[in-house]
């Protein structure tokens, strides 16, 4: 009974495991804190960044269909 106990306390299987739980629930968190403290800014920039790169894509296409014709 005595080594189940002692195997119980000393066993580290799960401990990953819960580490990233823990980590990930943390970052959850901090995700959920950052969106409500700027409201939606956050989002509307990430939206303008995204829309920039697409865009400088196109003109990246164009250009690269223009110079191999």
């Amino acid at each position: 009974m005595n080594s189940a106990i002692s195997n119980f306390f000393t066993e580290e299987e799960g401990q990953g495991i819960t580490e990233y739980g823990a980590i990930l629930a943390f970052v959850a968190i901090l995700v959920a804190v950052v969106f409500s403290i700027t409201q939606g800014a956050l989002s509307s920039a990430i939206s303008k960044a995204f829309s920039a790169v697409v865009s400088q894509l196109n003109k990246l296409s164009t250009a690269a269909a223009a110079a191999s014709s």
